[in-house]
């Protein structure tokens, strides 16, 4: 991604990710003006040389990855509640993303898959011995699937006095239950502090089953599980536990 000039932006897709292009461009159409948070909006987006490319505005305001450590605890909890109230304007927007088409299946797929996953990214025995049976008791059935960022992180927020200024990043985007949303909210955000996992919640406005987005974690088609345990550090012991430590809104 290059900045060109005050209000300008270019991101660039090597041709293996050609596919995101129209992802990006699409969600971007779609969202720009309906969210309480700026969005880029799109000047143009194609193909040259073999690459792809989004052409966007430049928002303004700095990451909030790098603000948040001198956040007080209401300035955290102000961002959170804002993240929130951006993602369930965000689920109401009509989703041009198609895929996946079948939600049930792709949850099956990445369940099918889930302990080989965590397994090849180094996940202590102890967890992994716990991931059928953990998965088993949690129902995923008859999600209605929404349209998901699926990547809401403080490195992909703005911020600028208290307020947030810009999101970005949609290429990940995807039709998903709305739990799987708040996996990257809880392990790149709120990271499991109380008052501003509560907030982000308070400001979503719908109820949100910390199991099932500990289910989502396990099965994100990013999930590295042993990565998230480093970045957020827990006493939890189990799944349960774990749940409500990184995604509960007392734990």
């Amino acid at each position: 991604m290059y900045a060109v000039g005050e209000r300008h932006v270019l991101k660039l897709f090597p041709a293996v990710h050609l596919d995101e292009v129209a992802t990006e461009r699409d969600v971007l159409e779609a969202v720009h003006g309906k969210l309480p948070v700026p969005t880029p909006e799109l000047f143009a987006a194609g193909e040259f040389g073999g690459w792809g490319f989004v052409h966007m505005e430049r928002l303004r305001g700095d990451v909030v990855k790098d603000v948040w450590p001198a956040l007080d605890g209401p300035g955290r909890n102000g961002i959170a509640r804002q993240v929130g109230e951006a993602l369930s304007a965000l689920h109401a927007v009509e989703s041009p993303v198609r895929a996946p088409a079948d939600w049930g299946a792709f949850v099956h797929d990445q369940t099918t898959a889930c302990v080989a996953r965590q397994v090849s990214r180094g996940l202590a025995p102890a967890w992994v011995e716990q991931i059928p049976g953990f998965l088993d008791s949690v129902d995923l059935g008859d999600a209605e699937p929404v349209l998901a960022h699926t990547e809401v992180m403080s490195a992909h927020l703005l911020t600028r006095d208290g307020r947030l200024t810009g999101l970005f990043d949609f290429e990940p985007a995807m039709r998903a239950a709305r739990e799987y949303e708040f996996v990257a909210t809880g392990v790149f955000l709120t990271r499991g502090e109380t008052g501003p996992k509560r907030a982000l919640l308070d400001g979503y406005g719908h109820p949100v089953d910390p199991r099932k987005v500990m289910a989502y974690t396990l099965l994100h088609v990013y999930s590295n599980l042993a990565w998230y345990l480093r970045e957020v550090p827990t006493g939890a012991t189990t799944f349960d536990g774990l749940a409500e430590h990184w995604f509960g809104p007392t734990g």
